[in-house]
């Protein structure tokens, strides 16, 4: 039973900074690229940041200088460093995984459950 847990969303200043967690968990063969997604109220889903197996590394245009992805392989674990927050930076994130479990060697792409993040005064 694969599964991606999130943590480390809540409410916050402008200006101020926040660090997301998003640890997979269960029977894992592999993972390969690990991303943050957002989803503001009446907007699409978007890409914020995504990181490779190797540490490879893509931003939104709107984070980047402001957001650090990274990844720990040992613990399976994708963090998103966020700071100088802006209100337009409400939204629900949500954490993404490309990985194959033991039992299936094949990838499948999961999701994690959404934690939200409101940056207001």
């Amino acid at each position: 039973q694969v599964q991606l847990v999130e943590s480390g969303g809540g409410l916050v200043q402008p200006g101020g900074s926040l660090r997301l967690s998003c640890a997979a968990s269960g029977s894992i063969f592999s993972i390969n690229a690990m991303a943050w997604y957002r989803q503001a109220p009446g907007k699409q889903r978007e890409l914020v940041a995504a990181v490779t197996r190797s540490g490879s590394t893509n931003y939104a245009d709107s984070v980047k200088g402001r957001f650090t992805i990274s990844r720990d392989n040992a613990k399976n674990t994708v963090y998103l460093q966020m700071n100088s927050l802006k209100p337009e930076d409400t939204a629900v994130y949500y954490c993404n995984a490309d990985i194959a479990p033991v039992e299936r060697r094949f990838q499948f792409t999961y999701w994690g459950q959404g934690t939200q993040v409101t940056v207001s005064s």
